[in-house]
């Protein structure tokens, strides 16, 4: 591939999904250090690439079912077009389409940016015209979701190594929650980040089991803890929150062990205070690969999405899953062991 001066990189899903595709930025940005990189990315996932020193730019729309930012769908129609007419006048070299397999809406979106190429996967059975530099599709059996996405690497002149996971939390946001600690009496303590929440039912681990690890943690290895999780009530249609869930946990817990309940309604907080824990205890999803990007020792709670693909990249860590593929039937003890286990 000739030398490409002006990239976007388009991942429009979740944020595990962003995360795992930072090393492909830092790849591209260590192949062309001069190059104007820029990321495409939702509302929803964009706190993961801010601060990132491999991108030139980040521009972000609001998905459908986040609407409400923007005055609705009109509203958000309009402002996807004036970022689409604000990308047509980088005139792209290329658009680089940052999913593991092939997705006809996202294809889409990538030619409305007129880039010059277009990379991305193909589906084997409709090859799509619109795609012209095509990397066939093929099994991802056994590959993390960071090694399936790598694979357009050779097709971006790229012949390096995976790098790192890589997020910058923002200062601000570690002060916060360093400020959160101090006023909690828990400055100076070793911590463990533990976040409750999951969307998929699989993924859900009961209340009561929460609080007596938060308990244990402390009784047996003399640690405090962090609670995390997504601020709202359980019936809300677009993103279900954990506020009744979390509130057992707290009263179970009270006077029993040291926590600090830090729920946060941005992403960018929870990535400042993740970042001051020593260790992180969460169900398979988007905090437990902020967690890995940031370094920390993972202990991981499994339901029934796929180990091998989205299992914690490139830390310590330990995975737990019951044989049904129902969290709710992990015990604790495992827990407790995997934890011991880290070190």
């Amino acid at each position: 591939m000739s030398e490409l001066r002006r990239i976007v990189v388009i991942r429009r899903d979740n944020i595990g999904d962003l995360v795992c595709t930072t090393p492909l930025i830092a790849a591209l940005r260590a192949r062309y250090p001069q190059a104007w990189i820029g990321a495409l990315v939702n509302s929803y996932n964009a706190p993961v690439l801010e601060g990132s020193r491999d991108l030139s730019a980040v521009y972000s729309y609001e998905k459908r079912k986040h609407q409400g930012t923007h005055g609705g769908i009109v509203g958000t129609l309009i402002e996807r077009l004036r970022l689409i007419r604000s990308l047509r006048a980088q005139n792209l070299d290329c658009a680089v389409i940052a999913t593991s397999s092939h997705v006809a809406r996202t294809v889409t979106l990538a030619a409305m940016l007129r880039p010059r190429t277009i990379a991305g996967f193909v589906d084997g059975k409709r090859p799509d015209a619109r795609i012209r530099l095509p990397v066939p599709q093929q099994s991802t059996a056994g590959l993390h979701e960071v090694e399936a996405v790598y694979r357009l690497a050779p097709l971006l002149g790229i012949d390096a190594p995976i790098p790192p996971l890589r997020i910058a939390p923002a200062g601000d946001a570690i002060a916060t929650a360093r400020s959160a600690l101090e006023r909690a009496g828990l400055a100076g303590r070793v911590l463990v980040g533990v976040h409750l929440s999951a969307r998929r039912p699989s993924q859900h681990w009961p209340a009561e089991r929460y609080a007596e690890l938060i308990v244990q943690l402390q009784e047996r290895f003399g640690v405090a803890s962090v609670l995390f999780w997504s601020p709202g009530a359980e019936d809300q249609p677009q993103h279900p929150g954990d506020d009744r869930k979390s509130a057992e946990v707290v009263k179970r817990v009270a006077g029993r062990a040291p926590l600090l309940a830090y729920p946060t309604t941005e992403l960018r907080a929870l990535i400042g205070a993740l970042s001051i824990c020593n260790v992180v205890i969460c169900p398979d999803g988007g905090a437990m690969h902020l967690a890995a990007a940031l370094g920390k020792p993972v202990v991981a709670l499994f339901g029934d999405s796929p180990i091998e693909r989205w299992r914690p990249w490139g830390v310590p860590h330990r995975v737990l899953r019951p044989e049904s593929r129902n969290l709710a039937d992990l015990p604790l003890e495992p827990v407790l062991e995997a934890f011991r286990a880290l070190g």
